[in-house]
């Protein structure tokens, strides 16, 4: 294609312009393959609890109180210096969470990114332990209508500061890609964006008990978060400061207040072995952080 008067005096001011041009373009196609991509996801190991290792660690999913949701509207959520995550959407709980985690274990038989089957019964059995009931198949609909109505952009970033990879930048990246319910037969078909297993690429996840996790206390979120929090590190003292985990958990009331619910959440984890033991402890900055030991792994 011939340059136009336009094009030679842009190039004259800025003679790279066009290379970040077609970077752009390179980049925009490349991210619409990944997009439209059937990919199949293999976790080793993994029946269902696998999830991102960066979302784990952010406030995409927190503890909050039941009530009138905070809708984000490409908010920058909290995350690690080696992250930056936006999110569109109403806040997520830790039901949501389960329930994002179930999805994925059990959209596994299907290639991400084609139509996979839901029996709705079936998977309330995997994350709503007790009875199952029209406020258990309610809670469904709306959290399934939630996370399809949701919206992800992530860049995860190298120890030098340069871009890893970014999934969401050039083309939306929805929790759920689709959602199809059929109220004549009460079952759910939904697809799961390919780019999940870009998130999941290089081991970057972590795999929760599932069985530990289903016996938290009810009113116990807290620990919930925490357990995705140990898991996703092997290191077996972990550190965290109270100001980062507070606002992680999107939590706004008084500080003494949050520090009393960790600290149940805390004993909560010790009942059931997710740890050995934790506690508020001063860093050597004098700053507040929680310190969880986590179990000896099984010889």
């Amino acid at each position: 294609m011939a340059e136009t008067g336009g094009d030679t005096e842009k190039l004259k001011r800025d003679p790279f312009a066009w290379v970040r041009e077609k970077a752009a373009e390179a980049m925009a196609q490349s991210e619409h393959e990944a997009a439209e991509t059937p990919r199949q996801m293999f976790l080793p190991g993994f029946d269902i609890g696998g999830f991102p290792n960066h979302l784990n660690r952010s406030s995409l999913i927190a503890p909050i109180a039941r009530g009138r949701r905070k809708f984000h509207r490409q908010a920058e959520m909290v995350t690690r210096k080696d992250c930056v995550l936006e999110y569109t959407g109403e806040q997520l709980d830790e039901a949501d969470g389960d329930l994002i985690m179930a999805l994925i274990a059990f959209a596994q038989p299907f290639p991400l990114g084609t139509p996979a089957p839901l029996n709705r019964k079936d998977l309330l059995r995997k994350i709503k332990p007790g009875g199952i009931g029209s406020t258990q198949y309610d809670w469904l609909y709306r959290s399934m209508k939630r996370l399809r109505e949701g919206v992800l952009f992530l860049e995860a970033r190298k120890p030098n500061g340069s871009t890893r990879y970014t999934v969401g930048k050039m083309e939306s990246f929805n929790i759920l890609k689709d959602l199809k319910y059929d109220g004549e037969s009460e079952t759910y078909t939904y697809i799961l964006d390919p780019r999940w297993v870009v998130m999941f690429g290089n081991r970057e996840y972590s795999l929760i008990d599932w069985d530990k996790r289903m016996q938290i206390g009810r009113g116990q979120d807290m620990a919930k978060t925490l357990q995705r929090l140990v898991a996703t590190s092997s290191d077996m003292v972990q550190r965290y400061a109270l100001d980062w985990l507070k606002n992680k958990m999107e939590y706004n009331g008084r500080m003494r207040d949050f520090r009393d619910s960790i600290t149940r959440a805390v004993h909560e984890l010790e009942r059931l072995e997710i740890i050995a033991n934790g506690r508020i402890e001063d860093s050597t900055k004098g700053l507040s952080q929680l310190a969880l030991w986590r179990t000896a792994p099984v010889a």
